[in-house]
């Protein structure tokens, strides 16, 4: 992973003057792991769109044959099939005939379907890339006028009544365009105020645009494709639009996708896909290439804040797969989904490989947008052990997520999913899923210090923000060989030194409700590469482990996710001033104040602000008056309310 904050990795400090984005995290809903049994399934190819009206649900690709069950017979119907919702039934009356692959679906205004692709005729009717169909009889809406001249339309996007087109095509309606366009979704008549092209496409090939979406609030077009200019200003394969009056190409860009990734003659360009966050603010964007980070965001999921201004834009995350693609990325109920040929995510330290912190997600996976860490989410792309004849567990893209009205929808070039054939496409149903609840840290800024004063005890000192009380001794026979630890919600982590471990310590957790501490299980083996005896200190705040280290005179954080207890794969330097963070021995966060001890035993405090640079001002420090037998200099200190 890696964040605007950092000063060791390759993005820059934040000024004195600027302030980081922080996303805190939300109560996100989960789709089920386990796909939906009912749907059918299509053979060759692959599926790359859906859409829905009423209680239908339409599926277009490159398939060619599509049947009902694993044992049923291929039926062949090229490009565009439908079938219901509830049943997976397929229909028999939807059966439009099309000389070309579907690459985008909408339901359109009026109870229409919306098709763009790379087809001439449609049920014999030239219709060159766009036509509107009943989505009951599969014929053609005459009166919907929307054409595109030849090349292709890649991505369709409807906010209000405006339908937002992208492809490989120089007109629409006989109107010059390149590669954008928005049309009237009723009539399909051309808006003549969309003047916005995209052009010249990179290492000397054809530019088109490959990917939009339209934020929620209709202010705004993310734009990614194969071009280096929009509307004459310089935009490398990505663009914003300003939608909230005459549409006009908006002042933001990124250096990160001018740099060519792996193969540039492969991967000419390598953005794939853009979705935008529920409430506007920020989008993310999935991408190919292969090897080229950090200078290029090549096999990476990064995140944009939608506000920003200016030349220079950085991602407030970036998430590597380790040197494998991501094709589709969906945002839905707070969580981002990514699909493609992936092995890992939170992998930026080995390329072609599981580096240190990689967690395994096959093909599929689910993160957290305030971080890009993943959750405990993985179905993975693979199949039964008893495939039918001639499918394949494997392949080399989902070119689309989408969430319908009962669950996350999945096309893909295998058979393979939830360990299970699924044909081209399934759906994970929302039935069966679960919700994720944010867990931080007491919020009181009244409560107990905990400081560790010998093995399985603590010393417990109440701690009204500014002051001490009267210390109590208790015995802890669980919490031995501790180290730093940190409070979150009805548990602590904390540094355990377990013998025969990869490192000599572990992460482990135990629960805590100001009673005996419970008996310690391991957070994840996937942190078994990191060694947390070497902390000296940490606590935990908004998906964030901040700590200081043996040796070291910085406050450092790395993202860290509750749920399943992933620990970031980059490590990231705050900006502070003013403290002497080599001799912190203990921390703890209280009140938006950072607690902690020193070498020197004496308890201090300072406030905290991760927005801010320095987020950490020591000029502000506050000696808290001691309190007599007990020494703050050791890492195993905690705040708890009980």
């Amino acid at each position: 992973m890696v964040a605007v904050v950092t000063a060791a990795a390759v993005l820059a400090v934040p000024t004195g003057t600027s302030a980081a984005v922080v996303p805190a995290p939300e109560t996100a809903t989960l789709v089920s792991a386990n796909p939906a049994d009912a749907t059918p399934h299509a053979r060759d190819g692959e599926t790359r769109a859906f859409a829905q009206v009423g209680s239908t649900v339409y599926v277009g690709g490159s398939f060619t044959q599509i049947r009902q069950t694993a044992s049923a017979a291929w039926t062949t119907q090229r490009y565009l099939f439908a079938y219901d919702r509830a049943t997976g039934t397929i229909s028999t009356s939807f059966l439009p005939v099309l000389d070309g692959a579907v690459n985008t679906l909408v339901a359109g205004p009026g109870g229409t379907l919306i098709v763009g692709g790379t087809f001439k005729n449609v049920n014999g009717v030239s219709r060159k890339n766009l036509v509107a169909l009943d989505p009951t009889t599969g014929a053609i809406v005459d009166a919907w006028v929307g054409r595109s001249d030849g090349g292709t339309v890649r991505d369709l996007a409807l906010h209000g009544n405006w339908l937002y087109v992208a492809g490989a095509f120089n007109w629409l309606n006989g109107t010059a365009h390149a590669g954008l366009g928005r049309l009237n979704a009723t009539t399909g008549a051309i808006d003549p105020t969309f003047d916005v092209n995209a052009t010249v496409g990179r290492h000397e090939t054809t530019s088109y645009v490959w990917t939009i979406d339209v934020s929620p609030d209709g202010n705004t077009l993310v734009v990614g494709g194969n071009f280096k200019f929009v509307n004459d200003l310089p935009r490398n394969q990505m663009a914003l639009v300003d939608l909230s009056g005459t549409p006009t190409v908006r002042d933001w860009s990124t250096e990160k996708f001018v740099p060519p990734c792996a193969a540039p003659a492969t991967f000419v360009h390598y953005v794939q896909d853009v979705k935008f966050g529920a409430d506007s603010s920020w989008f993310v964007v999935g991408t190919n290439g292969g090897s080229g980070w950090p200078a290029a965001y090549c096999d990476a999921l990064v995140r944009f804040e939608t506000a920003a201004q200016g030349a220079g834009q950085l991602g407030t995350w970036v998430d590597y797969t380790g040197n494998d693609t991501i094709t589709s990325v969906e945002v839905a109920d707070n969580v981002i989904y990514l699909g493609g040929h992936f092995r890992w995510v939170n992998n930026p330290n080995a390329s072609d490989s599981a580096g240190n912190g990689a967690i395994d997600r096959l093909g599929i996976a689910a993160v957290t947008p305030a971080t890009g860490m993943p959750v405990n989410w993985n179905p993975r792309r693979s199949g039964s052990a008893s495939m039918p004849a001639g499918t394949s567990n494997w392949g080399s893209s989902v070119p689309v997520l989408w969430r319908g009205t009962d669950g996350l929808y999945f096309g893909h070039n295998s058979d393979g999913m939830g360990n299970e054939y699924h044909g081209r496409l399934g759906m994970f149903p929302l039935t069966g899923g679960r919700t994720i609840a944010p867990k931080n840290p007491p919020t009181e800024t009244t409560g107990n210090l905990y400081v560790g004063t010998g093995a399985g005890e603590l010393a417990k000192v109440p701690f009204d923000g500014t002051s001490l009380g009267t210390p109590a001794t208790v015995s802890q026979p669980n919490y031995t060989a501790a180290g730093a630890t940190w409070r979150v919600a009805d548990r602590i982590y904390w540094s355990h030194n377990v013998a025969g471990t990869p490192t000599g310590s572990r992460i482990d957790i135990s629960l805590f409700n100001g009673g005996a501490i419970g008996a310690p299980w391991e957070a994840s083996g996937y942190n078994d590469w990191f060694n947390p005896a070497a902390m000296t200190g940490a606590f935990y705040l908004d998906g964030r482990l901040y700590y200081t280290r043996t040796g070291a005179n910085g406050l450092y954080y790395r993202y860290f996710e509750i749920d399943g207890n992933y620990l970031g794969a980059t490590e990231f330097t705050l900006p502070t001033t003013g403290v002497t963070w080599s001799t912190v021995r203990g921390m703890a966060w209280v009140g938006g104040r950072v607690v902690y001890g020193a070498t020197d035993g004496t308890l201090r405090s300072v406030p905290f602000d991760p927005t801010a640079a320095p987020a950490v001002n020591g000029t502000t420090v506050t000696v808290v008056p001691a309190t007599a037998g007990v020494t703050w200099s050791t890492p195993s200190t905690f705040f708890s309310v009980q």
